[in-house]
């Protein structure tokens, strides 16, 4: 029987590197004495299954006791810092989501409230802030500095892209006496701390990594969702129901919506299924081609013809191979290359077409990638970074590191910081996401291709 690449992953992939034994009574002890494991609750001392169906199972044929699990989130009996001598670090990386700073405040609260950890400091501009040649001052948080900050978007902290020297990073968390680092970002800031916590080990330093990972995207392997996802594609629906309006108020209107997705098609799927005025959604997994009476532009032409309006929703990694190679050969500060504007490229194409079929059109055209970035995290989202960062601060106080925390089919687990950058999770064109796209949009499973 094939083996999935989920499926090739053992038990050892899945091992959580620890500092050492914890030996120090958690001050969580008085709300852990009762508790078991049930459908709503892993003990530390349980797993979560990685493989949730019976094919998966029985293609591993080995015994139930050696199926690989992952390690369940949530506070451990025993703690491996002494919270009164603890100093803790926390730092934001990348492009912005909504939820950084809910995750920030979250992680200050758990460490003071419930841990007692006295000195948390927030290093500014991602990994920007460790080195000294930049200038920048840390912040110390408390409760009272982080009491307001989720009611807006971005981060307090700022935030940065670019490869900084992990040697330099970990001389300062030597200097200012860091015994936990917390990484919010994506998987190339969970590299950089891959990096950084390399150099710890070499260094036989006893200083913990734990990553909270950052992706509006939603394309972190494994977990469910990704923090900030939902309140991106709702967000996003907002700017399909807008167009829409433009183009049903002019003949044979057309509107063109662009959202993020450089590699997958999640926020772009999503949206388009909240709000079911999507003619046509493009997304980077399944290619696409313009021309032929099995194009986009012919389909499109139809669309219009019999119904007077169309509406285009496309992911800005879509169709990069229809644009100039130089265009998208770029990369900017974090390696990741530059994408061509797909949306102005459509929106030209489409207007030149119907100008050549002699159609009278008007093509209303929609980027809020930005203004979807920058917003605050909606009601679902607050509560899933609060739990996220919760999670986070356990698995550090217990001296785990390397890992990042995250939701495996409902369950909070820990997983290896190698294994949540092994891969990129993408929306699978022949999975029941995107049949439900194609079946909302009524567009051919491919188009020319």
């Amino acid at each position: 029987m094939h083996l999935s690449r989920t499926q090739a992953v053992t038990q050892a992939d899945l091992e959580i590197r620890r500092l050492g034994t914890g030996r120090i009574d958690s001050p969580m002890l008085d709300l852990l004495d009762a508790r078991q494991t049930t459908e709503h609750y892993v003990d530390e001392d349980d797993r979560v299954l990685l493989d949730d169906t019976v094919a998966r199972v029985t293609a591993r044929g080995v015994p139930v006791d050696q199926l690989p699990g992952l390690e369940p989130c949530g506070p451990r009996r025993k703690i491996y810092f002494d919270p009164s001598k603890t100093r803790a670090g926390i730092v934001t990386c990348g492009g912005l989501c909504p939820g950084l700073n809910d995750v920030i405040a979250g992680l200050v609260r758990t460490l003071t409230y419930h841990y007692g950890v006295k000195r948390i400091v927030g290093f500014r501009n991602g990994y920007q802030g460790f080195i000294s040649r930049y200038g920048y001052d840390e912040v110390d948080l408390t409760p009272q500095y982080v009491r307001d900050i989720a009611v807006d978007g971005g981060t307090v902290l700022g935030t940065s892209r670019g490869h900084q020297d992990p040697e330099e990073i970990v001389d300062c968390l030597e200097r200012m006496h860091i015994n936990i680092l917390f990484v919010i970002g994506g998987d190339g800031s969970m590299r950089g701390a891959m990096g950084i916590e390399r150099v710890i080990a070499e260094r036989n330093l006893k200083i913990a990594v734990v990553g909270v990972p950052k992706t509006i995207d939603n394309d972190i392997p494994y977990i469910d969702q990704s923090f900030g996802f939902q309140t991106a594609f709702s967000r996003a629906s907002d700017s399909i129901r807008a167009v829409t309006v433009e183009a049903k108020s002019t003949a044979n209107g057309i509107g063109l919506v662009k959202l993020m997705g450089r590699h997958s098609g999640f926020i772009a799927c999503y949206a388009a299924l909240a709000r079911s005025d999507a003619d046509v959604v493009l997304i980077p997994e399944v290619p696409f081609a313009l021309e032929g009476d099995t194009g986009l532009l012919a389909h499109l032409r139809r669309r219009v013809e019999q119904r007077g309006h169309a509406v285009v929703v496309v992911a800005e990694g879509a169709g990069q191979e229809l644009l100039e190679a130089a265009q998208a050969a770029r990369t900017d500060a974090s390696g990741n290359r530059r994408l061509g504007d797909i949306g102005r490229y459509l929106r030209d194409r489409i207007e030149d077409h119907f100008d050549e079929a002699g159609i009278e059109t008007s093509v209303r055209y929609i980027d809020p990638s930005y203004a979807i970035r920058s917003v605050p995290a909606n009601p679902y989202d607050s509560v899933y970074t609060v739990r996220l960062s919760q999670a986070a601060v356990h698995a550090a106080m217990s001296g785990r590191t390397a890992m990042v925390v995250g939701r495996v089919r409902r369950r909070f687990v820990h997983i290896p910081m190698p294994l949540a950058v092994s891969k990129r999770n993408q929306v699978d064109p022949h999975g029941d996401l995107w049949q439900a796209v194609l079946e909302s949009t009524g567009q051919p499973v491919r188009f020319g291709v």
